[in-house]
């Protein structure tokens, strides 16, 4: 059976997570906080969550996992058509390289209570603004984020603009979806999916003891 390996609180965990479900493949879950130590580099080569073992080694890096679950059968995630999944992959990226990775540089501020330097701020706010331009203007939301069909890119999407918004609301004052109903309603359609109803909810079983161990250091 697959174990995926991770945190209950990580975005990019449960991205895996929901594919994982959504596709209809068994697995298991196994606590991994990932790190530098030694035990921690065997399963994960730089140190990072998630991980999915299977039975030929361990598989680090969301998007890697999210290609290979997709030659393991299920749900299909990905169109059939060579140039479509191109153009998923292609705002999978867009949406991780200018929503999630500048939205996660105030992370600290907006969800752990420590203060981000200024101008780490400013860069943000630039980033994330030509960041949510660009899924205006590459996405179609019809409903979905690439076309009518559910696929990877739309679990990058409601697992990074969702903590992308805090951020904008709680450390940046901006509302990144104010003039952007489509990614608006993409979000509660994704809220109202089944078996996002499990992710979040263990999400938020996970939080108070995450958020302690965040505090003690012992993470």
């Amino acid at each position: 059976m697959l174990k995926l390996h991770g945190f209950s609180v990580s975005n990019y965990y449960n991205m895996v997570k929901l594919a994982l479900l959504e596709k209809g493949l068994p697995f298991e879950e196994v606590a991994f906080y990932g790190g530098q130590a030694p035990q921690a580099l065997a399963v994960s080569p730089r140190g990072k969550v998630p991980v999915l073992q299977t039975e030929h080694g361990f598989l680090s890096e969301t998007s890697v996992i999210l290609d290979y679950l997709e030659t393991l059968g299920g749900k299909a995630l990905l169109p059939s058509d060579p140039f479509a999944q191109a153009k998923v992959r292609e705002l999978l990226k867009e949406i991780e390289l200018y929503i999630e990775l500048p939205a996660r540089t105030c992370y600290a501020e907006a969800f752990f209570g420590a203060a981000v330097e200024p101008l780490i701020k400013e860069r943000a706010r630039a980033e994330l603004l030509a960041g949510f331009a660009t899924l205006k203007r590459n996405g179609r939301f019809a409903p979905y984020v690439a076309g009518e069909q559910l696929t990877v890119a739309d679990l990058m999407f409601c697992f990074s603009v969702d903590l992308a918004c805090a951020v904008g609301k709680k450390v940046l004052g901006i509302d990144f979806l104010a003039d952007f109903p489509q990614a608006k309603a993409l979000l509660q359609l994704m809220g109202e999916h089944p078996h996002m109803a499990r992710v979040v909810a263990d999400k938020d079983a996970a939080m108070p003891a995450f958020l302690e161990m965040v505090r003690s250091g012992k993470r």
